[in-house]
């Protein structure tokens, strides 16, 4: 298909509905997204209480964490692509269902294996319903009111991954880990009610004379590519990028007892369903036959560009919701709540400047807005990381966290509009699912690249300050191992141990210097996004309407 193609979208072909009825399918599609945020990171606050109470083993925790994560993303495209083909409202209210049934089973999961079960289908009931809110936005909304609508959604997903761990802190705090599934199923109902009575319908059109078909190969490939691939990421950490660290079992399988870990031959097999993915889509494509994911979208620079630069914005957001908490609890012993509060200027500060995205995007373009709000992101964790100490609390991070939650806000609300303007409405399914799995697959790399870089700067920054100690070395390799496999949690234990102050302090030391070190990473890797960002240009769509001024 000619580039032409896809840089002249018929946006016209898209449903009218009144503009009251746009903007509450706004809220209604806003709120969605929501909750899919929110359960991605709500767990992880709640885990100490869930263990407790459902004495899961290790694994059976890494396993409820991560499997929602896993199997959302591998979904993504598969279910962006129905979205496409049956309707996109249709596929919002499928994935609502799902995911209220999944979170009813997962609030009364009497073990591990119902918890983890539900937490996987509540993954496939939010595979369904983000790309079908995002394509439906990016197929009903034009010119101005399409900046304010990505600006709400936008500042939607960035503000509600920092409200997670909040209110899984408060509920942490209260004891109740249970409501955190339970309160979705009231929700899901208001969603489902104003879903069919607000949000409009959208679909690819069907090709004349040409029964539709469904690309079950590239569905398969996409869903199992994808999915061994973001496991890999995830479990890279647990099970050692190469070399084993701890057995790996998943039900009854046992992987063997040998040197190396499963996570290389994982994401080997990913890159092979991947490529194998790239192969089948090509040939489905070069015979006129419809595919799950047509890579001729990627021939579109806004697209490609964008999806890139939305994968690195990930990797900082998620990398450091990971690192700040374990800074916080290991040197200052920070209960969940609190802990929480202090990213919650990340979240006002991704609201207040989602919000104004709309009309500054209108002034300046909405390339320009992402390219603004990225650099703010740069420049707050450069900040954060020229200034953390091992005294540093909630409030000394408060200022860098709402700068940068107001840069978040500002290249999350705009950059799905900038990556989908020039994709045809009839593909907005399978490009939405794209973007929203590069979210997933930078959330997954933050935490694993961040996360390795606080665990191996603990270890080496401990072992380095106790080396003038007067404890034995086997001691002091035992302390520095610790400390980094604890991920800084066994900091409190020494400064509850009489007689270890020095040690204490000396953790508290290598805490900081982690976290500047993780920090450090983190604006490394967003000012490799500027790359791809800086190369982002006007929208034909947004030519079309100054034509029209």
């Amino acid at each position: 298909m000619p580039e032409s193609a896809f840089l002249t979208p018929p946006r016209a072909s898209a449903p009218a509905p009144s503009g009251r009825h746009r903007r509450l399918g706004l809220v209604v599609m806003s709120l969605g997204v929501s909750l899919v945020v929110v359960d991605a990171t709500i767990v992880g606050v709640l885990l100490p209480r869930i263990v407790s109470d459902l004495g899961l083993s290790t694994s059976g925790a890494e396993w409820a964490t991560s499997v929602y994560s896993l199997v959302f993303a591998a979904l993504l495209i598969p279910f962006g692509r129905a979205g496409d083909l049956v309707g996109r409202r249709r596929m919002f209210v499928l994935g609502v269902s799902v995911f209220a049934a999944a979170s009813l089973a997962a609030a009364l999961a009497p073990g591990g294996a119902a918890l983890i079960g539900a937490r996987a289908l509540q993954g496939v009931g939010a595979s369904m319903l983000m790309p079908a809110t995002l394509s439906t936005v990016n197929a009903v909304f034009t010119g101005r009111d399409r900046a304010v609508a990505f600006g709400v959604w936008g500042s939607m997903i960035s503000g509600m991954a920092a409200l997670g761990p909040l209110a899984g802190g408060a509920l942490a705090t209260g004891g109740g880990w249970r409501w955190a599934f339970g309160v979705n199923l009231p929700l899901g109902a208001v969603l489902i009610a104003g879903a069919l009575r607000y949000m409009p319908e959208t679909r690819a059109p069907a090709p004349g004379g040409v029964r539709r078909e469904i690309d079950w190969a590239g569905g398969a490939l996409a869903a199992l590519g994808l999915g061994a691939l973001v496991w890999g990421i995830i479990e890279g950490q647990t099970y050692g990028w190469w070399a084993a660290t701890r057995p790996f079992t998943a039900g009854a399988f046992r992987w063997p007892e040998t040197a190396l870990s499963p996570v290389p031959a994982v994401l080997a097999l990913g890159a092979v369903l991947i490529a194998a993915l790239v192969v089948v889509e090509r040939s489905r494509a070069a015979a006129g036959r419809p595919v799950m994911l047509d890579l001729a979208l990627f021939r579109v620079p806004n697209f490609r560009r964008g999806n890139l630069t939305s994968a690195l914005i990930n990797v900082g957001e998620l990398g450091l919701l990971f690192v700040l908490p374990l800074f916080l609890l290991g040197v200052h012993g920070t209960n969940p709540l609190q802990i929480s509060l202090a990213i919650l200027p990340l979240a006002v500060g991704a609201f207040v400047s989602g919000g104004c995205a709309g009309r500054l995007a209108d002034r300046r373009g909405p390339h320009r807005i992402v390219q603004i709000g990225l650099v703010l992101e740069v420049a707050a964790v450069l900040g954060l990381a020229l200034t953390v100490s091992a005294t540093t609390g909630g409030l000394g991070l408060a200022p860098w966290m709402l700068l940068y939650g107001l840069g978040l806000g500002l290249t999350s609300a705009q950059l799905a509009n900038v990556s989908l303007a020039d994709v045809p409405p009839e593909q907005s399914g399978q490009a939405s699912g794209t973007q929203s799995t590069a979210r997933q697959v930078g959330a997954a790399l933050g935490i694993a690249a961040i996360g390795t870089v606080f665990a191996t700067s603990l270890g080496h920054a401990m072992t380095d300050r106790l080396a003038g100690s007067a404890l034995s070395p086997e001691r002091r390799a035992a302390l520095a191992h610790d400390l980094r496999h604890s991920a800084g949690t066994s900091g409190r234990d020494l400064h509850d141990t009489p007689g270890l102050a020095a040690e204490a302090h000396a953790a508290d030391a290598s805490l900081a210097v982690a976290t500047r070190n993780a920090a450090l990473t983190t604006a490394a890797i967003l000012a490799l996004g500027l790359g791809p960002a800086l190369r982002l240009r006007p929208s034909t769509d947004l030519h079309r309407e100054e034509s029209k001024r």
